[in-house]
């Protein structure tokens, strides 16, 4: 692993343990040549997805897709980062379980939504409305009666 301080080849690692989600295992490690100290992390290597777009394009998954979405959709929200990043593990997860090599952008989009309606309410909404593409306030209102019904 290359210092990203110096560029120097040789580094060592100095401890290990699962990272906070436990999919991934958090390294530090130390500079043989400037000393200095930093953290790496090791993801199992997954099959490349490949997204089919609403117009039918095709382009590779992207995980900060889903988390700008979910940043936006929560914003003066009381959502914290740690459940927006823990509602995308758990998309993610239920994504890469289907082992499709290819899936659509609405398979996610309904995903997200189903969790994000569990997380809040409000949140929920304005990820419907962008999503759905909601083109007057009567399917705005459609969309609250559903929520409301349930």
């Amino acid at each position: 692993m290359k210092c990203p301080f110096c560029s120097h080849e040789n580094t060592r690692v100095i401890d290990s343990r699962p990272a906070e989600d436990n999919n991934s295992i958090r390294r530090r490690r130390v500079c043989d040549e400037c000393g200095r100290r930093f953290t790496t992390y090791e993801k199992i290597e997954t099959i490349p997805l490949i997204i089919i777009k609403k117009d039918n394009n095709r382009e590779a998954y992207d995980r900060d897709k889903i988390e700008g979405g979910l940043i936006r959709a929560c914003h003066k929200r009381p959502v914290s980062a740690q459940q927006i990043a823990t509602l995308a593990d758990e998309v993610e997860n239920e994504i890469f379980n289907m082992a499709e090599k290819e899936i659509s952008s609405q398979t996610i989009g309904e995903l997200v939504m189903n969790k994000l309606k569990d997380l809040d309410a409000v949140a929920y909404v304005r990820f419907a409305s962008v999503y759905r593409e909601f083109k007057d306030v009567n399917t705005f209102v459609d969309e609250l009666k559903k929520l409301l019904e349930q």
